[in-house]
Protein backbone atom coordinates (compact mmCIF):
# COMPACT_ATOMS: atom_id res chain seq x y z
CA UNK A 1 0.00 0.00 0.00
CA UNK A 2 2.80 2.24 0.54
CA UNK A 3 4.71 1.83 -2.37
CA UNK A 4 1.19 2.31 -4.07
CA UNK A 5 1.05 5.74 -2.33
CA UNK A 6 4.20 6.58 -3.62
CA UNK A 7 3.27 5.87 -7.00
CA UNK A 8 0.71 7.89 -7.17
CA UNK A 9 2.24 11.23 -5.46
CA UNK A 10 4.72 10.49 -8.27
CA UNK A 11 2.09 10.56 -11.06
CA UNK A 12 0.01 13.32 -9.22
CA UNK A 13 1.26 16.36 -10.89
CA UNK A 14 1.09 14.76 -14.57
CA UNK A 15 -2.41 13.53 -14.38
CA UNK A 16 -5.42 16.42 -14.51
CA UNK A 17 -9.06 15.60 -13.68
CA UNK A 18 -7.98 12.47 -15.47
CA UNK A 19 -6.36 12.87 -18.27
CA UNK A 20 -2.23 12.64 -18.44
CA UNK A 21 -0.74 15.65 -19.62
CA UNK A 22 1.46 14.40 -22.67
CA UNK A 23 3.52 15.97 -25.38
CA UNK A 24 0.12 16.55 -27.57
CA UNK A 25 -0.79 19.32 -24.56
CA UNK A 26 2.53 20.74 -24.83
CA UNK A 27 3.34 23.96 -26.29
CA UNK A 28 6.63 22.61 -27.70
CA UNK A 29 4.37 21.21 -30.66
CA UNK A 30 3.98 24.73 -31.86
CA UNK A 31 5.92 26.88 -34.59
CA UNK A 32 4.83 30.31 -35.86
CA UNK A 33 6.41 33.22 -37.77
CA UNK A 34 7.66 36.11 -36.22
CA UNK A 35 7.35 39.68 -36.54
CA UNK A 36 10.03 39.85 -39.37
CA UNK A 37 9.24 36.78 -41.37
CA UNK A 38 10.86 34.03 -39.60
CA UNK A 39 9.93 30.83 -38.89
CA UNK A 40 9.79 30.20 -34.70
CA UNK A 41 9.53 26.83 -33.38
CA UNK A 42 8.25 26.65 -29.37
CA UNK A 43 10.32 23.48 -28.70
CA UNK A 44 13.43 26.00 -28.38
CA UNK A 45 12.44 27.10 -25.01
CA UNK A 46 11.95 23.90 -23.83
CA UNK A 47 13.00 23.97 -19.70
CA UNK A 48 11.69 27.90 -19.75
CA UNK A 49 8.74 29.39 -17.94
CA UNK A 50 6.92 31.16 -20.86
CA UNK A 51 4.60 34.05 -20.56
CA UNK A 52 2.42 34.05 -23.80
CA UNK A 53 0.22 37.63 -24.44
CA UNK A 54 -1.71 39.04 -27.39
CA UNK A 55 -0.73 42.71 -27.44
CA UNK A 56 -2.03 45.92 -29.32
CA UNK A 57 -0.64 49.19 -29.75
CA UNK A 58 -3.86 51.51 -29.16
CA UNK A 59 -5.25 49.57 -26.02
CA UNK A 60 -5.45 51.22 -22.99
CA UNK A 61 -3.06 48.36 -21.79
CA UNK A 62 -0.60 49.10 -23.93
CA UNK A 63 2.04 50.80 -21.26
CA UNK A 64 2.05 47.02 -19.83
CA UNK A 65 4.69 46.81 -23.11
CA UNK A 66 7.17 48.49 -20.53
CA UNK A 67 6.00 46.40 -17.68
CA UNK A 68 6.44 43.46 -19.54
CA UNK A 69 10.04 44.32 -20.64
CA UNK A 70 11.14 45.09 -16.98
CA UNK A 71 9.64 41.78 -16.07
CA UNK A 72 11.68 40.32 -19.27
CA UNK A 73 14.90 42.32 -18.35
CA UNK A 74 14.35 40.99 -14.38
CA UNK A 75 13.92 37.50 -14.77
CA UNK A 76 15.31 36.14 -18.48
CA UNK A 77 18.35 34.99 -16.82
CA UNK A 78 16.48 32.68 -14.49
CA UNK A 79 15.10 31.03 -17.63
CA UNK A 80 11.71 33.24 -18.41
CA UNK A 81 10.52 34.06 -22.05
CA UNK A 82 7.89 36.81 -22.92
CA UNK A 83 6.39 35.61 -26.39
CA UNK A 84 4.31 38.90 -27.79
CA UNK A 85 1.75 38.27 -30.23
CA UNK A 86 0.10 41.14 -32.07
CA UNK A 87 -3.84 41.02 -32.56
CA UNK A 88 -6.30 43.62 -33.93
CA UNK A 89 -9.94 41.55 -32.95
CA UNK A 90 -10.81 44.14 -30.56
CA UNK A 91 -11.78 47.04 -31.53
CA UNK A 92 -9.27 47.76 -33.87
CA UNK A 93 -6.40 48.40 -31.63
CA UNK A 94 -3.72 46.90 -33.61
CA UNK A 95 -4.23 48.11 -36.99
CA UNK A 96 -0.56 48.67 -38.06
CA UNK A 97 1.12 45.95 -40.50
CA UNK A 98 4.15 43.91 -38.75
CA UNK A 99 6.72 46.49 -39.84
CA UNK A 100 4.97 49.37 -38.44
CA UNK A 101 4.28 46.93 -35.15
CA UNK A 102 7.74 45.87 -35.00
CA UNK A 103 9.76 49.28 -35.29
CA UNK A 104 6.73 50.82 -32.79
CA UNK A 105 7.25 48.78 -29.90
CA UNK A 106 11.21 48.77 -30.37
CA UNK A 107 11.25 52.61 -30.36
CA UNK A 108 8.64 53.61 -27.90
CA UNK A 109 8.75 50.51 -25.46
CA UNK A 110 12.48 49.15 -25.86
CA UNK A 111 10.81 45.50 -26.50
CA UNK A 112 13.97 42.92 -26.93
CA UNK A 113 11.63 39.21 -25.87
CA UNK A 114 9.92 38.13 -29.48
CA UNK A 115 7.66 39.36 -31.11
CA UNK A 116 5.31 37.10 -33.37
CA UNK A 117 3.47 38.59 -36.84
CA UNK A 118 0.14 39.29 -36.14
CA UNK A 119 -2.73 36.86 -35.44
CA UNK A 120 -6.29 36.51 -34.67
CA UNK A 121 -6.32 34.90 -31.36
CA UNK A 122 -10.34 34.42 -31.16
CA UNK A 123 -13.28 33.46 -34.12
CA UNK A 124 -13.24 31.54 -36.95
CA UNK A 125 -9.57 32.36 -38.31
CA UNK A 126 -8.16 32.14 -34.47
CA UNK A 127 -4.36 30.87 -35.12
CA UNK A 128 -3.57 26.89 -33.88
CA UNK A 129 -1.45 28.43 -30.73
CA UNK A 130 -4.58 30.29 -29.80
CA UNK A 131 -6.79 27.65 -30.33
CA UNK A 132 -4.42 25.20 -27.54
CA UNK A 133 -3.96 28.10 -25.26
CA UNK A 134 -8.17 28.55 -25.59
CA UNK A 135 -9.65 25.31 -24.57
CA UNK A 136 -9.19 22.24 -22.75
CA UNK A 137 -9.49 19.30 -25.55
CA UNK A 138 -6.23 20.72 -26.99
CA UNK A 139 -4.22 22.07 -23.54
CA UNK A 140 -5.23 19.22 -20.90
CA UNK A 141 -6.07 21.96 -18.54
CA UNK A 142 -8.72 24.34 -18.66
CA UNK A 143 -11.26 26.21 -21.16
CA UNK A 144 -9.46 30.65 -21.17
CA UNK A 145 -11.09 32.39 -23.91
CA UNK A 146 -9.38 35.74 -24.54
CA UNK A 147 -11.41 38.63 -23.42
CA UNK A 148 -9.31 41.80 -24.17
CA UNK A 149 -5.74 42.59 -25.13
CA UNK A 150 -3.12 41.50 -23.11
CA UNK A 151 -4.61 38.78 -21.81
CA UNK A 152 -2.19 36.41 -20.76
CA UNK A 153 -1.31 32.80 -20.32
CA UNK A 154 2.01 31.28 -17.86
CA UNK A 155 3.36 27.96 -19.65
CA UNK A 156 5.23 25.63 -17.11
CA UNK A 157 8.80 24.88 -17.76
CA UNK A 158 7.68 21.86 -18.93
CA UNK A 159 5.73 23.41 -22.24
CA UNK A 160 2.15 22.60 -19.77
CA UNK A 161 -0.34 25.74 -19.67
CA UNK A 162 -0.38 26.76 -16.08
CA UNK A 163 -2.62 30.00 -15.46
CA UNK A 164 -4.58 32.28 -17.62
CA UNK A 165 -4.42 35.69 -16.21
CA UNK A 166 -6.62 38.70 -17.18
CA UNK A 167 -5.59 41.29 -19.36
CA UNK A 168 -5.99 44.58 -16.40
CA UNK A 169 -3.46 42.53 -14.28
CA UNK A 170 -0.12 44.43 -14.22
CA UNK A 171 2.75 42.00 -15.13
CA UNK A 172 4.24 42.59 -11.91
CA UNK A 173 1.32 41.62 -10.27
CA UNK A 174 1.79 38.93 -7.24
CA UNK A 175 -0.04 35.95 -8.34
CA UNK A 176 2.75 36.52 -11.84
CA UNK A 177 5.81 37.19 -9.91
CA UNK A 178 4.95 33.93 -7.62
CA UNK A 179 4.81 31.68 -10.18
CA UNK A 180 8.02 33.26 -11.66
CA UNK A 181 9.40 32.32 -8.12
CA UNK A 182 8.21 28.90 -8.10
CA UNK A 183 10.74 26.16 -8.37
Amino acid sequence: MKQLVSILWILFPFVICGQELTEANSIYQFSTVDINGDQFDFSCLEGKKILIVNTASKCMYAPQLRDLEELYQKYKEAGFIIIAFPSNDFFNREPRSNKEIDRHYHKKYKISFPIMSKISVKGDSIHPIYDFLTHQSLNGKFDADVKWNFHKYLIDNEGFIYKSIKPATKPHSKEIIEWLELP
